[in-house]
């Protein structure tokens, strides 16, 4: 019950304004605790009254339960009405508390973890932990209620008393070990759940892949494997429940039979009379059946509840993923300079850079040249610090970068990727995510450097398009120029293009080279490319091979003096023949 508290303590500090209908329902609750401690009180007292004849007193016993059972009714409603706006007020402070910390969450443990592992966090487990404030507190209400009857037996007959508690606290012991066992299996069923999600992800994310590559039925066969193993932990899970349902109900009838037997022994030894025997008698469903299944249903609510906190708050206390770790010293316009100082990284094992060292100066256009896996994007990714180097230092205007907050670094550099995302929203939208208050104007400007204003002008809604998932909507050339567009109005003194022109045409790649070009002395340019033709105007070449620099140059000075270069070029101007 600690854990229970302490992150029910937790939520309620994350709900934030939301507390103001926590009051409210816990004066409902006890209300209802009140109405459960006489209710059965007055309906014991109409079944004596019946039994002994005593009709102006049933009469009046009778109205007393009528207005009880309306107040209930009404309590009951103005709860519920409360409740669900804790709960919905609560979700939403959870859900965008958690997704605020997910993106904070290191790159690597996206690429390892899957996206389900997230999704799910974010959407049924946040919904698990509220639904405690709510149903659970429902069950606890439901359950004084029943404790009421309790009361009420105790003050008709302690034998009785003793046998119902007696009962009472056997079935729930039984509960209690039947939660602890089901706590175990769900646990294992949510991670395979997760694991579930991210391929299902997957599928609808990459399902013109899988149609292209002729891969639909070994994806499925795959997903099949892992939905069965899925169903397999939902079923031992659920199978738990099954269990012990029948050890509980079993013991339930027994303890029935129990009562009977006990109850004509009182009768006989004239410790009780026939008409309160029945009235005892009838509470044997409130106690047997009412207050058992409530006490299950609320710790398995509990149990639910302690699971999802646990699996939401590890991403806040960073337990289980690792999160970006940024210094706080503050460079509000960076210049443009950059220094790369005997820097070794690697995503596992092996290292991708080695010992690698380079200095780029304020608006130098400098490009990246080598084959596929030799480290170039990799150098991107640590300059937006998405990973962190092993060994070495990267400098900005000759600032550690491990020194910096994540805006001085980020907020300073634009990075236009090779596969880049755009949302599902307009396009207009699309550029109001990197500048709130952009104007039609500053939009049209940038779509014309990105050649991409004539496009959206053929469109029936123009800037308000909306361009599908991850720009479903647009071809590959139109999504890159979009994104270059997006990144454009940024206006970040550092713009780092990575294979940004590889799904362009050769007429269009040249429209945003001539832009490229534009930004010249203006900008520090970064640029890795395959193609070595839209990179000839560079001031610098650096050639990437085996994580280190092996050659830097100007276009002409690499052509002249590495052999390397001049293959590399030479193929390319073949294979565009």
């Amino acid at each position: 019950m600690r854990e229970t508290f302490r992150n029910m303590k937790r939520v309620l500090k994350i709900s934030n304004e939301n507390r103001k209908y926590f009051v409210p329902i816990l004066i409902f609750s006890a209300v209802q605790l009140i109405i459960g401690i006489f209710l059965p009180l007055f309906t014991a007292r109409q079944i004596v009254a019946f039994s002994e004849n005593i009709f102006e007193e049933l009469v009046l016993v009778s109205l007393m339960v009528f207005g009880i059972s309306l107040l209930n009714e009404f309590n009951n409603f103005v709860m519920r009405v409360v409740c669900k706006k804790f709960r919905l007020g609560t979700i939403r402070n959870l859900q965008m508390n958690l997704c605020e910390e997910i993106l904070n969450i290191h790159e690597k443990d996206f690429q390892e973890k899957g996206t389900g592992t997230f999704i799910e966090r974010i959407t049924h487990d946040t919904d698990q932990m509220a639904e405690m404030f709510t149903q659970g507190i429902g069950y606890v209400s439901k359950t004084f209620m029943s404790a009421g009857i309790f009361i009420a037996i105790f003050i008709i007959n302690k034998f009785v008393f003793v046998f119902y508690f007696t009962a009472a606290f056997i079935l729930t012991v039984i509960h209690l070990i039947k939660v602890k066992t089901k706590g175990k299996k769900d646990i294992l069923y949510r991670k395979q759940r997760d694991k579930v999600s991210s391929s299902i992800t997957e599928l609808v994310r990459g399902e013109k892949e899988l149609k292209m590559l002729s891969a639909k039925n070994s994806y499925l066969q795959r997903l099949f494997l892992e939905i069965r193993l899925k169903s397999e932990k939902d079923y031992d899970k659920r199978f738990t429940d099954v269990l012990y349902l029948l050890i509980v109900k079993s013991l339930s009838h027994f303890f029935v039979f129990c009562l009977v037997l006990l109850l004509i022994y009182l009768i006989k030894e004239q410790n009780l009379s026939v008409s309160l025997a029945v009235a005892l008698f009838t509470y044997k469903t409130n106690i047997m059946t009412n207050f058992m299944d409530n006490i299950s249903l609320l710790l398995d609510e509990i149990k639910n509840f302690n699971i999802s906190c646990n699996r939401v708050f590890a991403i806040f206390d960073n337990e289980e993923f690792l999160q970006e770790n940024f210094g706080d010293r503050i460079l509000k316009k960076a210049k443009g300079n950059f220094e790369f100082k005997n820097v070794t990284f690697g995503y596992n094992e092996s290292a991708v850079l080695k010992n690698m060292s380079f200095h780029i100066q304020n608006g130098e256009t400098v490009a990246f040249v080598g084959k596929s896996g030799m480290g170039k994007s990799t150098i991107f990714n640590l300059l937006g610090k998405l990973y962190t180097v092993w060994d070495g230092n990267i400098f900005i205007d000759g600032v550690d970068i491990n020194t910096l907050s994540e805006d001085s670094i980020r907020g300073n550099m634009t990075i236009i990727s090779q596969n880049p995302y755009v949302f599902n929203m307009s396009i207009k939208d699309n550029f109001k995510l990197v500048k709130e208050d952009i104007s039609d104007k500053e939009i049209i400007k940038a779509l014309k450097q990105a050649c991409l204003y004539d496009f959206v002008q053929s469109l029936p809604q123009k800037l308000d398009t909306v361009i599908g998932e991850g720009g479903t909507n647009l071809s590959g050339g139109q999504k890159q120029r979009l994104a270059i567009a997006r990144a454009l109005v940024q206006n970040t003194k550092i713009i780092l293009f990575d294979e940004a022109t590889s799904a362009l045409d050769n007429e269009t790649q040249q429209h945003i080279q001539t832009a490229i070009d534009h930004l010249k002395g203006k900008y520090t340019v970064l640029i890795i490319a395959h193609r070595l033709s839209t990179i000839k105007t560079a001031d610098r070449i650096l050639l990437v091979d085996d994580g280190v620099i092996c050659a830097e140059g100007t276009h002409e000075e690499l052509l002249k003096n590495n052999l390397f270069y001049k293959k590399l070029y030479e193929n390319e101007m073949i294979n565009e023949e």
